[in-house]
């Protein structure tokens, strides 16, 4: 298992400090404000409600807000000082990383797309040793075509099957033996004879596979890609980083991703194709976004129990059960809720896959921000719409300017909502998490329907990074917007994330495994889902203030919502292309580094073969493992 600085980002114990912070000013400082009004709409009702600690409870007009209008600015520069600090920190432990894993094969090695024909041989193999040894020749080690290898993979899963077929006759075979029954004397022979026939069709598969692996064959199935090995890391950073060509659709480079993080079955897809397989994926990660609005729509009617009374009477005698209709309003759409979002992740994961990304973590980043976003329209935006805004909606076709003001205030009447949410995610999706329940349905059904040997050869998987982090930013998210509107939400948020920082934590070192390494490539996404948390808090309480008659509040607040979008657009500019590219400094440095220390000969050689496809290095199909994970125990 690959060790690394940044296994521990997503959970770290600055968001749990964060939101500690938060809680303090909001129990002790907004609370008692906010509960201490005596003009508050809910002094002489509801007292004891929750809605007596947040800022609905501040009349219109009341000098109190500027309380709350103080404290968004601290948290607001709080947040965004924690930002910087830990973007900064992250540039320098990305660049140390890449430094101490420096003898890794892809810091040596270039994925080319694009490539043309040669005129002279009517291949792309030998354009590519020309190309690179013309314009590279200082640095130019070797190349590894692609070759389209479906047929080969056919015959690989032809021979797997086969290979299990063999196995399950062979183990009959050795439990016939020892009885002395006619009856399996006569089975025994026929298994035998099924054994020869199974073995003669396996080598036979075999022998066609070797065929097809042979130099002459596949250079007729050559793809327009490339792995270019190079003998220094400047070189290879130079030649990913710069345009080779005046046509920018021809010898397209970029950094070669780590060996174990190619999808080389993407590679096939043409470059000029990629605009309309990403556009596929925006459309259909769209509509299940649109679509998935209905059951939330429904979940959120089940709040609203005066409603389903009035629209379906029958459901009157969910109120003859003492406590039935608590459960049914307040826990059970919360628990729907999350089941349905379960499974979102794996569907958005699939639609990635199809968008052409060349690498895993490519297509697990594209993934998360299409999860993040559609958790944020249809958890929370959707929530506060379809929530208390639901026997408003015709008021606002109605009167349209009022509309605004009704949406602010659903923020604050869905505190609730967003409580139960929080608590039923962190009680519910850590459970799963802990005893890995998806998994052992899964080994399950793979080990009885599809004959899996799982048992004989255990696997560990690689972290869901494009399931958990959108649902930790969404809390991140819901804990900001509510920070300075309903702070004893709060609490709640740290209990959230001290479960979550104890399972996480647990299951990194003691259940994932590492596939592959991508140097703090995500922090970046994190960053923008935090920013978008701001900038959602901030346009909440212009809002809020416009509704509570302050004016002069929701104007104060724009210069601090322009001053966070200008720290947005400062920490793109200063931290974010060193996450995208490798400085030459730092690549030459490293190189330096290796020939005082006399290892570049050594260490070189690996890049060359380490990007041979998976179908040209071995046909023993005993031991072909999953791109998803890694063998429990590997030999030495």
């Amino acid at each position: 298992m690959v060790e690394t600085p940044f296994r521990r980002d997503l959970d770290d114990e600055e968001i749990i400090n964060f939101f500690i912070v938060c809680s303090i000013v909001g129990l002790f400082i907004l609370g008692p404000v906010n509960y201490t009004c005596q003009q508050g709409p809910y002094q002489s009702k509801l007292s004891h409600s929750m809605d007596s600690f947040t800022i609905s409870n501040i009349p219109k007009g009341s000098n109190r807000l500027w309380l709350h209008f103080s404290c968004l600015c601290f948290i607001s520069f709080y947040v965004l000082h924690l930002l910087y600090k830990e973007y900064k920190g992250m540039l320098e432990k990305r660049i140390q990383h890449i430094c101490n894993h420096r003898h890794q094969p892809d810091q040596f090695t270039v994925l080319v797309r694009g490539i043309p024909l040669c005129p002279e041989h009517n291949a792309r193999g030998c354009f590519v040793d020309h190309f690179f040894s013309k314009y590279h020749s200082h640095s130019y080690e070797s190349y590894q075509m692609v070759c389209d290898a479906k047929e080969i993979e056919e015959l690989l899963h032809v021979a797997s099957s086969l290979d299990r077929k063999i196995k399950n006759l062979q183990q009959r075979i050795a439990e016939r033996k020892h009885s002395s029954r006619s009856i399996f004397s006569k089975m025994l022979q026929e298994n035998v004879s099924q054994l020869e026939m199974q073995e003669e069709k396996l080598q036979e598969v075999l022998h066609k596979i070797h065929l097809l692996q042979h130099e002459n064959i596949l250079k007729g199935k050559e793809l327009p890609a490339a792995f270019v090995s190079f003998r220094c890391r400047w070189g290879a950073a130079l030649a990913a980083q710069t345009q080779q060509h005046e046509d920018p659709l021809l010898w397209i480079t970029e950094v070669a991703p780590d060996p174990g993080d190619v999808l080389w079955n993407n590679l096939a897809i043409p470059y000029s194709q990629l605009v309309l397989h990403k556009i596929g994926v925006f459309i259909a990660s769209a509509l299940l976004t649109i679509f998935f609005a209905l059951p939330v729509t429904a979940v959120q009617g089940i709040v609203q129990f005066e409603n389903i009374k009035k629209w379906f009477p029958p459901v009157r005698a969910v109120q003859l059960i003492p406590g039935l209709s608590s459960v049914l309003t307040g826990y059970l759409p919360s628990f729907i809720l999350n089941s349905f979002i379960y499974v979102v992740p794996y569907a958005m994961l699939s639609m990635a896959n199809l968008g052409g990304c060349t690498s895993r973590s490519k297509r697990e980043i594209k993934a998360c921000n299409m999860v993040f976003c559609f958790l944020v329209g249809n958890v929370f935006f959707l929530s506060l719409l379809s929530g208390s805004l639901l026997d408003q909606i015709g008021e606002s076709f109605t009167h349209p300017k009022d509309f605004p003001g009704r949406l602010a205030s659903a923020v604050s009447a869905q505190a609730d909502f967003f409580i139960t949410y929080i608590l039923t995610d962190g009680l519910s999706g850590f459970s799963l998490e802990i005893l890995q329940f998806g998994l052992l349905i899964w080994h399950f059904i793979m080990a009885h329907s599809f004959g899996q040997e799982t048992k004989n050869k255990p696997y560990l998987y690689s972290f869901p990074y494009f399931r958990v982090i959108p649902t930790v930013s969404l809390a991140i998210l819901i804990g900001m917007v509510y920070a300075v509107i309903a702070p004893l939400l709060l609490p709640f948020l740290i209990v959230y994330f001290f479960l979550g920082y104890a399972v996480y934590v647990n299951q990194m070192q003691d259940v994932y495994e590492s596939v592959y390494e991508t140097h703090g490539q995500y922090w970046p996404y994190i960053h923008q889902y935090i920013f978008i948390a701001i900038i959602l808090m901030q346009i909440t309480m212009i809002g809020l203030f416009g509704l509570k008659s302050k004016p002069a509040a929701s104007i104060s607040t724009i210069p601090l919502l322009l001053l966070t979008i200008l720290f947005n657009e400062y920490c793109k500019i200063s931290f974010l292309p060193t996450f995208h590219h490798f400085p030459i400094k730092n690549a030459r440095e490293n190189d330096d580094r290796d020939e005082v220390e006399g290892q570049v000969e050594p260490k070189r050689e690996p890049a060359i073969d380490a990007y041979r496809p998976p179908w040209l290095r071995s046909t023993d199909i005993t031991s072909r493992e999953s791109g998803f994970t890694q063998p429990l125990v590997t030999p030495p």
